[in-house]
């Protein structure tokens, strides 16, 4: 995967473009042309909606450019649409990088909840078990992340970025992606609790590199992740 220096950085519909920190300005500072989006707005049907204005943000700052598409979280499994969108308008990608992030299921249709258990079925089945008794994802607590984020400036951050939604957000199918992957793609883990998606990129042949990290480090330690980002792309 030749080393793009055109890239968009795509935050999970699970919290906001605050998880990337200053990754964006890390990545300028090394001669990369980036783009953060933001999504805002929150309206059923949800992935569709996400897709459609990251797209829409995307083909305003890069309307031409092959874009390096980069997915926290639960982006992953959206960004094979954010790329047929692009493609619709003329603009192809020039490939896929998961920053800890659910990998696109492809053979078959699959809500956001089938993908987390295919992943990890115990923590599909305990996220499954918090919605059917109402409970809402992501529901940390400032005291839960105090070991993985001891930084209180930083768990103020991303507490406030965090948007939890119910039963209907996880059992909403999501776009089948069709004839993909048609680019490059790569893996960056950071956490253990990505190590079976890690494990799934490794098989699939791609190029996957790791940070004795946590999920949310992007937001903690930008450069470590911005060294790491042009390194699984050179």
């Amino acid at each position: 995967m030749q080393g793009p220096r055109h890239a968009a950085l795509i935050h999970s519909p699970l919290t906001t473009a605050t998880i990337w920190g200053t990754v964006a300005d890390e990545l300028r500072a090394r001669g990369w042309l980036v783009t953060v989006t933001e999504v805002v707005e929150d309206d059923p049907p949800y992935a569709s909606h996400f897709i459609a204005r990251t797209a829409q943000q995307l083909h305003l700052s890069h309307d031409s450019a092959h874009l390096l598409l980069i997915g926290h979280g639960a982006a992953g499994p959206l960004l094979p649409q954010v790329a047929f969108a692009r493609q619709a308008a003329g603009a192809p990608v020039s490939g896929y990088l998961f920053v800890d992030a659910l990998l696109p299921r492809t053979l078959r249709t699959a809500t956001l909840l089938d993908v987390i258990g295919a992943a990890d079925p115990a923590a599909g089945a305990r996220l499954a078990q918090t919605l059917s008794d109402g409970g809402r994802y992501p529901d940390w607590s400032d005291r839960e992340l105090a070991e993985s984020v001891p930084d209180q400036g930083d768990r103020a951050l991303l507490l406030a970025s965090l948007r939890p939604h119910g039963m209907d957000f996880f059992t909403e199918p999501l776009p089948l992606p069709e004839d993909w992957p048609d680019a490059p793609c790569a893996y960056i883990q950071l956490s253990d609790e990505y190590e079976p998606e890690a494990r799934s990129a490794r098989q699939r042949g791609w190029p996957v590199r790791s940070i004795d990290g946590h999920h949310y480090l992007p937001l903690t330690n930008s450069p470590e992740l911005a060294d790491e980002i042009v390194a699984a792309t050179e």
